[in-house]
């Protein structure tokens, strides 16, 4: 299991769940009853399939032990097993969230994923 998990969301989402205590999904998570994460290696196709050129993004890093029997790894894209969270994301479970900035070349810039990122 990887060290980090990653969820993308605007900063409108997050502010709301940041007051709230707690991340309930976006619009896409709500609509498939789970909330969508990446692993590292995930992340690029994940940002290019459905947040191409989309400005105010954060990225939500958390680790997935803190989940227990409600992240399921199922298949999905390319076959590959994405991790889905069943519920609700408590804020406090969190290790960081950081900016998601648009680079010259009109992609985002997505920093090292580590434990030490943010």
């Amino acid at each position: 299991m990887p060290s980090l998990i990653f969820k993308i969301c605007t900063i409108e989402e997050w502010a709301i769940a940041d007051m709230g205590g707690t991340f309930e999904g976006s619009e896409a998570d709500l609509a498939d009853g789970f909330i969508h994460f990446s692993t590292e290696e995930q992340m690029e196709g994940t940002v290019a399939k459905y947040f191409a050129g989309q400005e105010d993004l954060l990225l939500v890093a958390v680790n997935p032990a803190e989940f227990g029997t409600s992240l399921k790894w199922e298949e999905a894209r390319g076959g590959d097993l994405f991790p889905h969270l069943y519920g609700q994301l408590d804020t406090s479970m969190v290790t960081w969230v950081i900016p998601m900035p648009i680079g010259e070349t009109g992609q985002h810039i997505l920093p090292a994923l580590d434990a030490e990122t943010a």
